[in-house]
């Protein structure tokens, strides 16, 4: 198993803003970002770490803004620590294939989520509304069921506590109705691409959530593309609607979660041996059979 980096330290840099997973360092008119293999879940910070997960999410994500690139740019300047400015060579056993160097990017302050099947608060939603962010669908839906298209369902930005589903109207007062129109639009379309692709490897991409930013007067995709962190895979082959799907993606650790008891208000119980050694099976599972190799670890 590869050891599991926690934070990190980086000497003569400033200290780095720690989000949930990843470690940001401010380096004038760019960004050095680390994935590190910290996990969440409902919004708590888990204990242990996933050993290697940075790396996974980090390389997934490039493969995506690879593959994506001319339908929309996206903020990275550098993936190699080689590239990287020479004074953090030093920190290269670190950095190296956990790292990005990115532009900066004035941030969209809301989530672009792509689903194209009925799952998480969207189900939850459902079942109260018949309607998932505005948008009414079908009776007699059920959990994981394939909605009748991709539906785009804005979240606002969060940066502590739970991101909230929206309507396309309230996002379209938040930010204008013409780009809210265009995410809505690049969303559904880098969805179909990415789940068009993950079907050619047997995975089923139930829903997804996208950031963007602007950057020299363009709008970039940013932050992470297609992850088990961000979004839900599936077991294409098993598949039923109303039965709870084999899922390659942070929804095993949720249902460890959920079956352990605990009060959400309360601080988390420690992941045991077998479920942060399943979460990285899983997570290893859906890099291979998504990139058709195995990640730098």
């Amino acid at each position: 198993m590869p050891e599991t980096v926690w934070k990190t330290e980086i000497p003569d840099l400033p200290p780095p803003r720690r989000g949930k997973v990843r470690d940001v360092y401010d380096l004038g008119d760019q960004l050095l970002i680390v994935a590190c293999d910290r996990i969440s879940a409902y919004d708590h910070i888990l204990r242990p770490g996933i050993p290697g997960k940075g790396k996974i999410l980090t390389q997934l994500s490039n493969f995506w803004f690879e593959r994506f690139q001319e339908v929309v740019p996206n903020h990275l300047v550098a993936v190699d620590v080689k590239d990287f400015p020479n004074h953090l060579a030093a920190h290269s056993d670190t950095l190296n294939g956990r790292a990005v160097l990115v532009r900066k990017a004035e941030v969209v302050p809301f989530e672009c989520v792509a689903r194209g099947y009925l799952a998480g608060s969207g189900f939850r939603e459902y079942t109260e509304s018949r309607s998932v962010c505005g948008i009414a669908l079908p009776e007699g839906l059920q959990r994981a069921d394939r909605l009748p298209e991709p539906i785009f369902t804005p979240a606002t930005k969060a940066e502590s506590g739970h991101d909230e589903n929206v309507s396309f109207e309230v996002m379209a007062e938040g930010v204008g109705p013409e780009l809210s129109g265009q995410l809505r639009d690049i969303t559904l379309s880098v969805y179909g691409l990415g789940a068009d692709h993950s079907a050619s490897c047997g995975l089923i991409l139930a829903d997804t959530k996208f950031e963007f930013g602007h950057s020299e007067g363009r709008l970039i995709l940013i932050d992470e593309v297609l992850t088990p962190d961000s979004s839900r895979f599936w077991e294409a082959a098993s598949w039923t609607p109303g039965v709870e799907p084999v899922s390659f993606d942070k929804q095993y650790v949720r249902n460890w979660l959920d079956d352990s008891e605990w009060v959400r208000e309360s601080q988390p119980p420690e992941l045991p041996e077998e479920v942060v050694q399943g979460t990285l099976d899983r997570y290893l599972e859906a890099f291979r059979r998504l990139t058709g190799r195995d990640p730098i670890l």
